[in-house]
């Protein structure tokens, strides 16, 4: 829900700021193309607020105030991402709110509800995925960095320029395979390595990505997307593996 909020308050906020103007190539927004009504919209927005809470209900009732604290902290940055005087999208920690919220956040908070604590190896999971989720991010703004430069935008790739970007998308993209291969050498537990028969893959992602330019780079997010998905599946498959035989 905190996903679609999100995607949901950037496109009405990038239409409201007139930044869909000409020389931008990435993937096509509702609003500006007239398919939505802005307060179409900010209904469904509104709507999606109180879906969050109302599914929150039972979390809270299980748990108790942290998953309170995490659903009102999580709808609150997807709002602030493009809302507000000072969207996160117009500042450089774009990437790092979404390692933040959708990997440190999602994955804690999964664990905690189950378990009703963490640990360091949910820690490392958390991270493992942020990273990803804010490779994904990283494809977004390295692509638009000239656009979004002339329209006020400082996001980490406008701000630091496409060399920086690029570093920050291959440590976000190789951060993942490091620390599954680290946990599964510290806990002796080879399955955990699972992500690791996906290095092919993301080096092939890297390599294209450093080939790749202007409406090539649409292509490039959704693979890294899939590459996304892709590491969470085998870790999850990983793990349970090796829980089932007993390491």
């Amino acid at each position: 829900m905190v996903q679609v909020l999100s995607n949901l308050q950037n496109d009405v906020g990038y239409t409201a700021r007139g930044l869909e103007t000409g020389g931008r190539v990435g993937l096509p927004r509702a609003t500006a193309r007239g398919w939505l009504k802005p307060q179409e919209v900010r209904r469904a927005i509104a709507l999606g607020v109180v879906l969050s809470a109302v599914i929150c209900v039972p979390l809270v009732i299980h748990r108790g105030w942290v998953p309170a604290a995490i659903g009102f902290a999580s709808t609150a940055g997807a709002l602030a991402y493009m809302g507000g005087p000072r969207p996160i999208a117009y500042t450089p920690f774009g990437e790092a709110t979404v390692f933040v919220f959708f990997g440190l956040v999602a994955v804690l908070g999964t664990y905690y509800l189950h378990a009703g604590g963490v640990v360091p190896g949910a820690w490392l999971a958390g991270a493992a995925v942020g990273a990803h989720a804010a490779a994904v991010l990283a494809v977004n703004n390295h692509r638009d960095h000239e656009h979004d430069a002339r329209t006020g935008r400082r996001t980490f790739a406008a701000l630091f320029g496409p060399r920086a970007s690029s570093v920050l998308f291959a440590a976000a993209v190789w951060l993942p395979f490091g620390i599954v291969a680290a946990m599964a050498a510290m806990r002796g537990s080879p399955g955990l390595a699972a992500p690791l028969a996906l290095v092919p893959w993301a080096a092939r992602l890297q390599r294209d990505f450093g080939q790749a330019s202007g409406l090539a780079f649409n292509a490039i997010l959704f693979r890294t997307v899939k590459l996304e998905l892709a590491f969470g599946l085998a870790f999850t498959a990983g793990a349970g593996a090796q829980r089932l035989l007993g390491g």
